[in-house]
């Protein structure tokens, strides 16, 4: 199942993809290499329109410190290093060996290993470890929904001023509109959402990109 921005038309998603930059060789190999090795789990890799959506953010604020949380097989990794100058740092946090090493192949053949720094470790643990003060111009969240408030926590005040902050699945795939969907992991997202409008050190927007996209901008 290859990843798309939902909520869109067969019709106008393929326009879309045909009006934007083409996704090279290295992420269309990744892609499908994910979807063999990982059927049950492919649709965490996120959609090629959300991977350029990521480069041309992380390069338009001039980003050189970046967090993400959830690194899965690396395809969002590879977005967010390439939109970084060539001494930028990806801090990428996830738990899985088994996935973030077919991430370390395609880091390497994607010319970014330099630019990233895997942390294999909760992610709360790793994030707590930080000094508390501002130091990424951008992060990234996409990991378990259910703790989806406590990396936001984690994360705002260690953005700078002007920083972004961007949370994948706030849609959770249409759930969150249904009050039958009464599941932890949606309710999750529900309370984020809730949680992040509300949040005063910050003002967002949530994008209809892949499974929606909350982006957000640290006053």
């Amino acid at each position: 199942m290859t990843r798309t921005s939902e909520n869109l038309s067969p019709e106008l998603h393929a326009y879309l993809v045909a009006h934007s930059t083409p996704v090279d060789e290295v992420l269309t190999d990744l892609a499908a290499e994910t979807e063999r090795l990982f059927p049950d789990h492919v649709g965490m890799q996120i959609a090629p329109e959300q991977g350029l959506f990521l480069t041309l953010l992380t390069q338009l604020i001039g980003a050189r410190n970046v967090v993400e949380v959830g690194t899965f097989t690396g395809y969002s990794s590879i977005c967010l290093a390439r939109g970084l100058p060539d001494d930028g740092t990806l801090l990428a946090c996830d738990v899985s060996e088994e996935w973030t090493a077919v991430a370390r192949r395609y880091w390497q053949r994607a010319g970014v290993a330099d630019r990233i720094d895997l942390r294999l470790a909760p992610a709360l643990d790793t994030l707590r470890a930080l000094p508390e003060e501002p130091q990424f111009d951008l992060a990234f969240i996409d990991a378990d929904k259910e703790s989806y408030i406590a990396y936001w926590e984690e994360l705002v005040p260690r953005v700078r001023p002007g920083g972004v902050l961007l949370a994948d699945n706030v849609f959770s795939h249409s759930r969150v509109l249904d009050p039958a969907q009464t599941a932890a992991r949606v309710q999750a997202i529900r309370d984020f959402n809730v949680h992040a409008r509300d949040d005063t050190r910050v003002d967002l927007v949530i994008l209809p990109i892949g499974d929606g996209l909350t982006l957000a901008r640290r006053r």
